[in-house]
């Protein structure tokens, strides 16, 4: 039956009315669509992380030139530049700081108007093994001050390298910015019997492009798009090649003439003997460290200094480490305490996650680390690393420099065996078993970028979205590292990568919290516009901030690389690794 003219007027006031009422009383806006979300990953971050960047670029500000370097004569000369005691003293003892003036000068021999140089300083002693690095700060008139830690009797020399010009810095620094692009890479793509190679990075040129961006963490990956295959047929990734980017004068101050060269210095001498207090005891050994308490100048590798507020550094101290030639020093300790360093150690705590960082964080002597973190222990027998590692599922990712702990473990315990999983070596899946004491040890190379020969792109796996699929639990050691094929990068790149990384293991850590992570800091050896210790300690010291106050570990082997014998090389030698993994297991096994 048909409505009415009035019926029909009066249903619809009544829709009408009952409309108004439930818009006026239900909260709609909980379902209202806000803006779409951008799809850059700058944009991904909220407003918490936002501030959060601002004060990581804060961190690592540099001092630059007051005006763009014409001149080749103006810039930093290793040559000319000189160094010598401050106040020197007729006696040095274990456990005392050393100070030594550095004047930066131009080639014609004047003091440098304004900081910025890159050295690397150490205390070291070729026939006892020993060494520790120095930190190195500004002094606003053209010098600096390195000061070391004295921690062991005998021989003892000074080194000071000029690893950079300040005007070398600045140009490492406008290329890493402003060209992410002159390292590039290859993806193959395979179709119906034919094969295209086309550039991929991170981001490239132009809008016919293939993104591949990872469907768990967002991490960004893009491919120039083949003319006549889909983008998914995407099969095979590897290093593509180097630009050149640099001009003539910015090559000159790159150049190996001036770059990581040891600088010359007036030095003498010095008897050091053991001093006594009132009690004819031995004196207590005071060392630098870092905590809300302290409020001093500590470097671990660059220009900064920590504040008490904001555990952030700020500009003015660089820390640094290197080679020498120069008079040895000669400190002397209590002869009772001959070889041992328990004054060193003695209030220290077994190794655990948060401990404070101290400066230096340890040093060597017979070519033995001694932490002065965390009371770190050696594993000298087969016998001891597999104790160790009994029942212990361990997952590595990161690039070769991690890897070399995995071979180092797989040749050390002859019970630890290799599974082929027919993959390349470089980039892996690797897998090794030592079936009668439950040990399963995993490496694989971090995601993109990666410099490598050619590899399966499915096994290539971002770090974070495999962390995902890990349970974890107190068998479970997760081991990162992630600097060496960021150097290239802006540096917003990797602190976007690093703030994924860090909601994976926070994630990990909610659902398993007796999970060991631990992160491998970045190590010295790189000296090009493509990879430098000046961008792998910028990015060293954004790893440490962003992972600072949660339950994980830094292993810092800054120092470790940085204050050896062994030349500097990217791959550190046989001693180095062998202390490098004793850290490690350190933390496995505190006890």
């Amino acid at each position: 039956m048909g409505f009415t003219g009035n019926k029909f007027f009066f249903l619809l006031c009544c829709v009408g009315f009952m409309s108004g009422f439930i818009y006026r009383i239900l909260p709609l806006d909980q379902y209202r669509i806000g803006p779409p979300k951008k799809t850059s990953v700058s944009d991904q971050m909220d407003s918490n992380l936002t501030s959060e960047f601002a004060d990581l670029l804060k961190l690592i500000d540099w001092p630059s030139p007051s005006s763009s370097i014409t001149n080749f004569s103006l810039s930093t000369n290793p040559k000319e530049c000189w160094y010598e005691l401050k106040s020197p003293r007729s006696i040095y003892h274990v456990g005392e700081t050393l100070e030594v003036l550095i004047m930066a000068k131009d080639h014609y021999g004047n003091l440098k108007s304004y900081g910025g140089d890159f050295f690397q300083a150490k205390v070291h002693s070729p026939n006892l093994k020993a060494g520790v690095t120095g930190h190195v700060k500004y002094l606003n008139n053209g010098t600096y001050l390195a000061t070391f830690f004295l921690p062991w009797e005998g021989e003892a020399q000074v080194n000071i390298r000029l690893i950079h010009s300040s005007e070398a810095v600045s140009v490492l620094k406008d290329k890493r910015e402003r060209h992410p692009d002159k390292v590039y890479f290859n993806g193959y793509f395979h179709f119906n019997g034919s094969i295209e190679e086309k550039e991929c990075n991170i981001a490239v040129p132009g809008d016919d492009v293939c993104n591949y961006s990872d469907p768990v963490t967002g991490d960004p990956w893009q491919c120039l798009k083949p003319q006549k295959m889909p983008c998914d047929s995407l099969v095979y990734h590897s290093m593509g090649g180097y630009r050149t980017v640099t001009n003539s004068l910015e090559d000159s101050l790159l150049s190996s003439s001036v770059t990581t060269q040891n600088i010359k210095g007036a030095f003498t001498s010095i008897k050091i003997e053991p001093a006594t207090n009132s009690k004819g005891n031995r004196p207590t050994v005071h060392r630098a460290t870092i905590s809300s308490r302290t409020s001093i100048n500590v470097c671990i590798g660059s220009l900064i200094s920590f504040s008490s507020s904001t555990h952030l550094p700020s500009t003015n101290s660089i820390s640094c480490h290197s080679q020498s030639f120069f008079p040895p020093l000669l400190i002397i300790s209590f002869p009772q305490y001959h070889l041992s360093f328990v004054g060193l150690t003695s209030r220290l705590q077994v190794c655990s996650p948060g401990q404070e960082p101290s400066q230096p964080s340890g040093f060597y002597y017979n070519d033995i680390w001694t932490s002065l973190v965390c009371l770190g222990r050696h594993f000298p027998s087969p016998s001891d690393a597999r104790d160790c590692l009994k029942g212990k599922d361990i997952h590595m990712f990161g690039d070769s420099t991690l890897r070399q702990w995995f071979e180092y473990l797989e040749g050390f315990i002859p019970t630890l065996k290799r599974i082929d999983l027919h993959v390349n070596y470089q980039s892996g899946p690797l897998l090794a078993v030592d079936p009668d004491v439950g040990l399963v040890m995993r490496w694989r190379a971090h995601g993109n970028p990666l410099r490598t020969t050619k590899t399966m792109i499915n096994n290539l796996h971002y770090e974070a979205a495999h962390l995902y699929g890990i349970g974890g639990g107190p068998q479970t050691v997760v081991v990162f590292t992630l600097w060496a094929h960021f150097t290239t990068y802006p540096v917003s790149v990797y602190i976007q990568r690093l703030f994924r990384l860090r909601r994976a293991i926070s994630s990990l850590l909610f659902r398993s919290p007796e999970t060991t992570v631990l992160i491998k800091s970045a190590n010295t050896g790189y000296k090009s516009i493509y990879g430098s210790d000046w961008l792998s300690l910028q990015l060293d010291i954004l790893l440490r901030a962003i992972f600072k106050d949660m339950a994980v570990t830094i292993l810092d082997v800054w120092d470790m690389t940085s204050c050896h014998y062994l030349p500097d090389n990217i791959h550190p030698g046989a001693p180095v690794i062998r202390n490098e993994v004793d850290l490690m297991l350190s933390y496995i096994c505190p006890r």
